[in-house]
């Protein structure tokens, strides 16, 4: 019992992660109906910027200016890159976003350097220690903690600022939301810079209690099976469905031990199989609103 409530202790803060990408991968979605692939450079960016500031700023300081300067990143690249394609098909959006995420991680793997960077975090690998001896890292209490945070602020955003009442709007319908006024150009801007900065919180603590290297992009290929399982077009849909799977991969991990004939990185691939399985079930998600065309 104890292995297991701490995997599950620990999946959630992961989870927490994945749950803060698959909001970026969603916000630009439902404005855009593109799905972003640039997301893991945005990821890359912040962390390394937070590995520059933290010394100067302090951690907290130093992850809040990078979250911004990584949305101010999103922005421009929606502006020079995005907004010029509007029109386009979705597929030539995607693709374009895909380029995008190459370039802008050639750039950050430059400043990365040859040295270890590390984002300066105030836990490292500390833990604390539970009823009945369960223990669980500091970091991972942080990542939760964060994680609901910046929900709560999304939360109220979009259901009480006219601002996000304009984005949801735009969600909805377009067409409408620009008969009733609402600049659908800026709610395609502050969706990427929004995205931007969410993937820079995630990345810098997907880097705690470790170090930022070339390859932490890679942890957003997990939002990927997040946004699928929990729907494409669910803000909470992305929240469970991070939560839920960065739980199944620690238990995995932790369990894959009993049937060995599965190979020693299960885990790695456990979110395309529960994605998978949920998709035989539900193609639109667990969350995503069902498509129906009339013919």
């Amino acid at each position: 019992m104890k292995d297991f409530l701490e995997s599950v202790l620990r999946g959630v803060g992961t989870g927490s992660v994945y749950a803060l990408l698959g909001l970026g991968f969603v916000i630009i979605y439902k404005a855009t109906r593109v799905i972003s692939f640039a997301q893991p450079a945005f990821m890359l960016a912040g962390a390394v910027l937070t590995t520059y500031l933290v010394g100067p700023l302090g951690f907290f300081l130093g992850l809040a200016a990078a979250a911004v300067l990584t949305g101010g990143l999103a922005l421009g690249v929606e502006r020079l890159a995005v907004r010029p394609m509007i029109g386009r098909p979705v597929f030539t959006v995607a693709i374009i976003t895909l380029g995008i995420d190459i370039a802008v991680r050639v750039v950050v793997n430059a400043a990365i350097g040859l040295d270890v960077r590390q984002v300066g975090d105030p836990w490292g690998l500390k833990v604390w220690k539970l009823p009945g001896g369960v223990q669980v890292e500091q970091r991972h209490v942080a990542m939760v903690v964060t994680t609901a945070v910046l929900i709560a602020a999304l939360f109220l955003f979009f259901r009480y600022t006219r601002t996000g009442l304009a984005m949801r709007a735009a969600s909805y319908d377009q067409e409408a939301a620009l008969a009733q006024g609402v600049s659908v150009g800026a709610v395609f801007a502050l969706s990427w810079a929004l995205a931007g900065a969410l993937a820079a919180v995630a990345g810098t603590f997907a880097a705690v209690g470790g170090s930022v290297s070339e390859s932490l992009w890679l942890i957003a290929l997990t939002a990927l099976p997040v946004i699928i399982l929990g729907g494409l077009d669910s803000l909470p849909g992305a929240v469970i469905g991070g939560l839920a799977v960065g739980t199944v991969q620690e238990l995995t991990a932790t369990y894959q031990g009993s049937l060995p004939w599965l190979g020693g990185n299960i885990s790695i691939v456990t979110p395309y199989v529960v994605m998978f399985l949920v998709l035989l079930v539900r193609p639109y998600g667990l969350f995503g609103t069902r498509e129906v065309e009339r013919v």
